[in-house]
Parts: structure tokens; sequence; C-alpha cells
């Protein structure tokens, strides 16, 4: 037996009105739902972004405390004699190694992040359009430019330095380039150099991989802003 056959559907003028930008409340309501589940996603998305960096970062930390704890343990075992010379770079590379690949962990997940900030932007602007009357209750940004993303993420005034010095890249960054720097010196210490050369090549190298690791940050950050196309920039009085 055939199923019924189920209510035809409305049709679109059965009483929903209209709006100025053409939309009738139902088509408003769809957009808000969609736009919600969206802002969710990027959420979520994000919040998985950031642990997981976090996470990555926590790991690095501890296997250098480990490798350092361990040279000193051998190193008062072997009275730094012998092979420990050879050891101690082995860990040194094998730290600064480990070290790179975070800090470009690092850096991905800041652009990463940037991206989500002016994905919810947007969003937030799409929130503007279905309802004006929004705008005073939403203290972040709904512009999609650089200008917007700074509002996003520091709201009550412009965006200090410190948020930049006191950020997981800079912590992964100068760690980083102190273990380049202890390696660089251990190199030119297995070369029979003197104290005071191996302690001026280490300070060269560990703050030439500091520069160069800002450098990069800040190349990135850069490129965006180089690629990226806003599709509502922050109006000039704003």
């Amino acid at each position: 037996m055939a199923d019924a056959p189920g209510p035809d559907p409305s049709p679109p003028d059965s009483g929903d009105a209209l709006g100025a930008d053409g939309l009738t409340d139902a088509q408003k309501s769809l957009r808000a739902q969609l736009l919600a589940t969206e802002h969710w996603s990027l959420l979520a998305s994000r919040s998985t972004t950031q642990g997981e960096v976090l996470t990555r970062i926590a790991i690095f930390l501890t296997v250098v405390s480990a490798g350092l704890i361990g040279l000193g343990i051998l190193g008062n075992a072997t009275q730094f004699r012998g092979w420990f010379g050879v050891a101690a770079l082995g860990v040194l590379f094998l730290l600064l190694l480990l070290g790179l690949i975070t800090m470009l962990r690092a850096f991905n997940t800041a652009t990463e992040d940037l991206m989500y900030v002016l994905a919810m932007n947007r969003l937030r602007a799409a929130y503007l359009d279905l309802d004006p009357g929004l705008e005073p209750y939403l203290m972040m940004s709904p512009f999609d430019d650089m200008r917007g993303s700074e509002v996003t993420y520091h709201v009550f005034f412009p965006r200090p330095a410190t948020q930049i010095l006191g950020s997981s890249m800079m912590i992964i960054s100068v760690v980083t380039s102190t273990v380049a720097g202890l390696l660089a010196g251990g190199v030119a210490a297995s070369f029979d150099a003197p104290v005071g050369v191996c302690v001026a090549v280490g300070v060269v190298v560990g703050m030439g991989a500091l520069v160069w690791m800002l450098r990069r940050g800040y190349d990135l950050y850069r490129r965006v802003w180089r690629e990226h196309t806003p599709l509502r920039p922050t109006p000039p009085t704003a």
C-alpha cells in the first residue's frame, strides 16, 4: 500500500512579511541558526588548536628540563670528562630540533588563531545584518580587517606589546634560542676554545636565533594581511 502524500509546502507569500532586506522572518531565523552553528564550530576548532599547541609546548619544556638535569647527573658521574662532551652535544642538538619543530607549530597556530578570529568577526557582521540593534551589545569587533582583529584580541585599548612579550610563542622562542646558544657554545668548547670565546659564541648564536624566530613570526603575520581581503573593513570613524 502506498504511503499517503504529505502536506503541500506553504507558498512563499503565505503570511511571512518581507523585511527591508528581502528576507522573511523564517529565513532570518534559519540564517541565525546556521550562523550560530558555524560560530560554535569555530570556537570548538579554536579551543582544540590552542589546547594542542599548549600541550606540545608543555611537553617540550618538560623534555628540556629532563635533558638538562640528565646532563648534570651525567656530568657528575663522568667528572665532565670522556664521552660527556659528545653526549651533551647530542642532547642539546635533539632539544634544539624539538624546539624548532614546536616553534613552527606555535607560529602556525598563531596564524590559525588569527583566521578563527577573522571568521568569527565576519559572523558578527552577519548577525548585525540580521539585526542591527545588536551592535551596542557586541564587545568584539564585527570587522574582518587588521583593526578589527586587534579590537577582538584586546577590547579596551590598543593591543600592548606585553601581550606579545608574554605569549606562548615568545616563551618557546626564548627557550629554543637559549638551547641553540648552549649548543653553539658547546661546539666551540669541543674545539678547545677559551671560555670567554665559548660564552661569546653562545650569546651571539642565541640572540641571532631569537631575532630570526621573531622575524619569522612577524613575516607570517604580515603575509596574512597581504593575502587576506576583508569583506567588511573597519570604518575610518570607528
